[in-house]
């Protein structure tokens, strides 16, 4: 076998790769020192969610009152035989309403019998109750480094956090952002966010915010706080008996939002609506939430902002729950997470496609470093995920009300998404037609109207920086209609389209998976005519590029998905061009002014497709990343891959090859070699195409015809270079954790890897993983650089060359001869078969279920076009017949009001004289040199016209009369210009 002799090496190759992932800095900030007009703390807060021990909650397929939801559960456990159960009372301002869901407590040793609910008809589902902690941490900064230097803070950490910094602190608020080497401060002091971002310009117009109903789910306000006149109600959801903010967080981004004075916020006359979801021990359920929510919705709220957020994508209750909220009208604005500069750390609700998904900037336009990348992970593993965030605005040194008065500095996507919501709630106000505004109008104006940044890529920016005065032409000027996001697909545009310009697509390879989401602002419901049809252009070898559709069913609510497979023809196997063409697709919603007649309106979108293909390369140069066998968090138990994280234990991001592998592939791409993914099992790729399979970090378990399939696929000439992690059963169990509020443990359903079925798929060629684990920094070959290991296996494994590195190191030792060593076994009792694609429970043995059928691509039937392709792609997606460029402003000339005077004591330096905001200030100045140049011009113009008509009229010397010195004076008086 041709890689026999390395096991080794194998072995070795993943801790050195894993620890160069590592130990990238996962958040450098920017802290100025502090001193007596500075802020002495730096506040930190992380997110943390455990499921609660004998607590369920059952969801129903509508509303029902109190009494009938007991009958319900009442009547479907009497089959069961469970008589120990109880409904926990949940005394809130929602329990004298009717509720779609309960909340139950059944006595342990009765829950396998849980299940058996769902079979009631009006259950929809029971899921567990998840117990929510936050933990906001105060910080002592460095006292010793004055104002007005600078400090940088680096932190290491694992390159798969689980904990979310999702509001971080500072009284500095320039962070790093990845993207240049040098930083300077360009100003010293914070920013009105509000007026940098033209919130004045709408005021003035009469605009503040009026009649507009926004929410704040967080830690509450005080009943009488000087920031805020128009409270209209506090609610609390927790177990505590208080409305009053005991930590600041909530008050903090109620002022972003609405604060009338001091701190500006976006809509100082909005309604708001306090909803008070975390206790001052900062702990918070599930079913809090969910009751909080269908008082939202009884209240007809119409902007949400939720600051928080959590890798638990698959928590139902709560997901099903945002899903209604927007479609009940509600806005709904959430932080993508802090977990930058990392890739696939997206938080949810902000990753779902209804929801308008906010990252963090600073004040000079660069991405935050602590914002969260996409992609989504929902997709993973056939799939490929969505584009995230939606939008990026400020949330770097953000100022926003104290929880008593005065002012505050905070940074994090925790700022950015109140932000994002008051600007929101701002142009609702600005809308005469509020039916027009909806969930996906809003986000259609915001994402049409963003400004993109340069050097910047999708998954950092999405689709840019917040514009508010734009997004007011177009929501002023919009007309129901379906969009997409992104607006078009151009796999030659770097580096704002990456990962998909990094590589050129030929014949033969994986497909490239492009997963788009459709916005329909014409209702909350709809669907796709017929199917979206393909138009290559024939001028542009569009007829070279094959595509294949997978789309929803039901937009619902307000989105739905739209994933195109592209491909090459065989007939351009050997052929090198940029090939373009089109999607067209059509969307039909019903139309609510004639729902009785069952009308229905449409809308038409185009997609524009842009690829370049090249020559199929040798085989030698194609590697093959196996996606399909990699799990994550949610929802089981898989510990991280660094055991010194024993805070943040669960590894909730999956592996992929373009996420926390980023650097990896770059290096691939670098030296060469072209990277696919394969997301189906081994029996459903051809492997005399690629010279390399990569395994890395597999979690799942292997069908025995993949073994048997990859056994003659090796004998056949394809290597294999697997990746593995730590596994041992007597640590699996020292990193169990229990949770003292929920009385339960957590047992890991596998190590970092599962080494006993990598053992299994590499039993044939006799060769084994051991389950020893070691600690500390290794050399290899006088090289301390990962890469060159990987680089030398894949020159074997391409090109059957040993590199001397491997063969002639001056400290080669003699591999362990593994005679006598037990292999690893699997962990006693573990549940994988729960979230396994591979395993299924029999009679509590798990086995192999069927192997699955390989996917089908049905590709869609060309209508070519002879026509010439749009030279530009990206061009600011223009809503109908909305053009940006015709559609003015008025220009005010004017000092813009003060919202509010300046408080006794405050510093003026923390606001800009006159209204006049940061970055504008010099524009404006500059538009007023001119005036004071042509005022000058036409005084002096006017002085020698009177000179010269002057010098014309005066009259000849004559003899002098006694009155005549008295009139020429008086004369020339009325001549004379004054200055």
């Amino acid at each position: 076998m041709r890689f026999a002799n390395f096991w080794l090496q194998l072995v070795v190759i993943f801790l050195c790769l894993k620890k160069h992932q590592s130990t990238k800095p996962a958040n450098s900030s920017y802290e100025p020192g502090t001193c007596g007009g500075c802020s002495h703390l730096t506040l930190k807060v992380e997110f943390s969610s455990k499921v609660v021990e004998n607590e369920y909650i059952v969801a129903f397929n509508g509303y029902f009152s109190a009494t009938a939801r007991s009958k319900f559960i009442s009547t479907a456990l009497k089959s069961t035989g469970i008589e120990d159960w109880r409904i926990l009372p949940r005394n809130n301002p929602a329990s004298n309403y009717p509720s779609d869901f309960e909340l139950i407590e059944i006595k342990s040793g009765q829950e396998d019998g849980v299940l058996t609910l769902e079979n009631h008809p009006n259950i929809k589902r029971v899921t567990p109750q998840k117990q929510v902690f936050r933990s906001l941490k105060f910080v002592d900064s460095d006292p010793l480094t004055p104002c007005n230097e600078t400090k940088w803070s680096q932190k290491w950490q694992s390159s798969r956090p689980l904990r979310r910094t999702s509001l971080s602190l500072g009284s500095g608020f320039w962070h790093a952002t990845g993207r240049h080497s040098s930083r300077r401060l360009l100003r010293a002091i914070p920013r009105q966010v509000a007026q940098t971002l033209q919130a004045d310009v709408l005021w003035q117009l009469g605009y503040t915010g009026s009649n507009v109903k926004v929410a704040v789910f967080d830690t509450g306000l005080s009943e009488k706080h000087p920031h805020f006149k128009n409270v209209k109600e506090r609610t609390n959801w927790t177990n505590e008996k208080t409305l009053d903010d005991g930590l600041g967080h909530g008050t903090f981004v109620a002022g972003v939002i609405a604060s009338m004075r001091e701190c500006q916020g976006f809509a100082p006359d909005s309604e708001l609506h306090i909803y008070r979801v975390f206790t001052n021990n900062q702990v918070s359920y599930t079913s809090w939430f969910l009751d909080a929510f269908n008082y939202a919705i009884l209240k007809k709220i119409d902007v949400l902002n939720l600051s928080i957020g959590g890798p638990d994508f698959m928590d139902h209750p709560f997901v099903d729950k945002v899903w209604e909220l927007t479609a009940n009208n509600v806005i709904m604005v959430s932080a993508i997470g802090n977990d930058g500069p990392l890739y696939g750390t997206l938080n949810n609700p902000a990753d779902q496609m209804d929801v308008i998904g906010v990252g963090g900037i600073d004040f000079e336009d660069n991405i935050a470093r602590f914002s969260s990348r996409g992609m989504t992970t929902w997709e993973l593993p056939g799939g490929y995920g969505r584009m995230k965030p939606d939008i990026v605005t400020y949330g770097s040194g953000v100022r926003g009300s104290g929880m008593k008065g005065g002012c505050r500095s905070l940074s994090g996507t925790s700022v950015a998404s109140p932000v994002v919501a008051g600007a929101v709630t701002l142009l609702v106000s600005t809308v005469q037609k509020r039916e027009m505004v909806n969930p996906a109008s809003m986000k259609q104006a915001l994402i049409a109207s963003a400004r993109r940044l340069p050097g910047v890529n999708m998954f950092e920016q999405g689709h840019g920086k917040l514009d508010l005065l734009r997004a007011y032409q177009i929501l002023n000027s919009y007309k129901p209609q379906a969009s997409l996001s992104p607006s078009y697909v151009d796999l030659t545009e770097c580096p704002y389209m990456w990962p998909y310009c990094s590589q050129p697509i030929y014949y033969g390879g994986m497909p490239t998976i492009v997963n788009i989401t459709i916005l329909n602002g014409m209702g909350v419901t709809g669907r796709i005519v017929d199917k979206p049809d393909w138009q290559p252009y024939l001028p542009h070898n569009g007829d070279n590029i094959e595509v294949a559709f997978s789309y929803s069913s039901v937009l619902w609510p307000w989105s739905g998905y739209l994933a195109i497979s592209i491909s090459v023809a065989k007939k351009a196997a050997s052929w090198e061009g940029i090939a373009q063409g089109h999607v067209m697709i059509t969307i039909a919603s019903p139309d609510e002014s004639e729902l009785k007649n069952g009308a229905e309106q449409f809308s038409t979108v185009k997609l524009p497709i842009k690829v370049k293909i090249i020559p199929t390369p040798p085989r030698s140069k194609r590697v093959l990343w196996d996606q399909y066998h990699n799990l994550r968090y949610p929802p089981g138990y898989f510990p991280r891959d660094n055991l010194r994280m024993k805070n943040d234990p669960l590894d909730w991001n999956g592996d992929h090859v373009h996420t926390n592998f980023r650097d990896m592939y770059q290096h691939l791409r670098s030296m060469g070699y072209f990277v696919e993914v394969l997301g189906s099992p081994f029996t459903c790729f051809d492997a005399s195409q690629y010279g390399t399979l990569l395994m890395v970090d597999s979690e799942e378990e292997f069908f025995p015809e993949e073994i048997s399939k990859l056994r003659r696929d090796v004998g056949n000439g394809l290597s294999l270079i697997v990746f593995s992690d730590w596994y041992n059963t007597s640590v699996m169990r020292k990193v169990k954790f229990y949770d003292e509020n929920t009385r339960q443990w957590w047992m890991p359903d596998t190590g970092g890897a599962n080494i006993p079925a990598l053992n299994d798929l590499l039993s044939v060629w006799s060769m084994a993983f051991s389950d020893g684990i070691y600690e500390g920094d290794f050399t290899m070959a006088n090289h301390d650089n990962c890469f060159w290991m990987l680089d030398s296996l894949l020159q074997y494994t391409a090109y059957g060359v040993m590199p001397p590195s491997l063969s002639h190191s001056e400290n080669r030792q003699r591999p362990p001869s593994g005679l006598g060593v037990l292999q690893p076994e699997r962990m006693e009792g573990n549940h994988l078969h729960r979230y396994s694609k591979v395993l299924e429970a029999h009679l509590g043995d798990p086995k192999p279920r069927p192997l699955p059928a390989c996917p089908h691509l049905s590709w869609a039937k060309p209508l070519p076009l002879n026509e010439t392709a749009p030279s530009n792609l990206w061009k600011h997606q223009k809503l109908l017949s909305i053009d940006l460029d015709k559609v003015a402003l008025p220009n005010f000339r004017q000092n813009r009001p003060q919202v509010r005077p300046l408080s006794p004591g405050e510093s003026g330096a923390w606001d800009i004289p006159g209204g006049i905001m940061p970055g504008r200030y010099n524009q404006e100045v500059g538009q007023t040199i001119p005036v004071f140049a042509f005022l000058g011009a036409m005084v002096v113009l006017a002085f020698f016209v009177v000179q010269i008509n002057k010098a014309k009229s005066k009259p000849k010397r004559r003899k002098p009369r006694v009155k005549r010195p008295t009139l020429i004076q008086s004369f020339h008086q009325t001549k004379t210009p004054s200055v």
